[in-house]
């Protein structure tokens, strides 16, 4: 039996569960989210808690046991709490500013970039415009789109310069010597 699958999910107050015939359905203050679940996963209602647990011990069921029980977590910490998510832009002249639903940066490229942030997503920008404060309710999408944003400019090895995860560190190469 999966170990993470069979730990029951704790639903906490302001948060209702809605199940469907293979869906799920979780509202809180933050916002709702929706997860369609392979029909091998039975996913149940006891007291406050959601109990995970899977049709046979067939190999796929198995592997979906742990993941559908993470999901479904992420999804209630996700509307009760929310999802942060803090990049820093390292480099002489790269900043950032949040203009409506996109973010503007500046980056060392002879134009600036225009990122637009899908919908659930928010950015916030310090005023040095170098720290990048994303939230959200879903986990996944908030993780693709600060991975989107740190492949605009990746942190360079030798100079350390560009866009890293916040508490991220880079391990900087020695250059080049010179000629002897």
């Amino acid at each position: 039996m999966s170990r993470v699958g069979k730990k029951p999910i704790e639903v906490p107050q302001g948060v209702s569960v809605e199940f469907k015939h293979d869906a799920i359905q979780v509202k809180g203050p933050k916002g709702e989210l929706n997860y369609n679940f392979p029909e091998s996963i039975k996913i149940s209602m006891s007291g406050n808690q959601i109990l995970v647990d899977r049709g046979s011990d067939e190999k796929s069921d198995r592997a979906l046991h742990g993941l559908a029980r993470s999901l479904v977590s992420n999804m209630v910490n996700g509307v009760s709490q929310g999802y942060k998510r803090v990049l820093e832009i390292t480099g002489i002249g790269y900043r950032s500013q949040v203009k409506g639903n996109k973010i503007l940066f500046t980056l060392g490229y002879s134009h600036p970039i225009e990122y637009d942030l899908p919908a659930g997503v928010t950015a916030a920008v310090d005023d040095k415009q170098t720290t990048i404060t994303l939230n959200g309710i879903d986990k996944q999408a908030l993780g693709q789109v600060a991975a989107n944003i740190r492949k605009l400019r990746p942190p360079d090895a030798y100079k350390g310069k560009g866009i890293r995860y916040a508490g991220q560190r880079i391990k900087l190469k020695a250059g080049k010597t010179g000629k002897k």
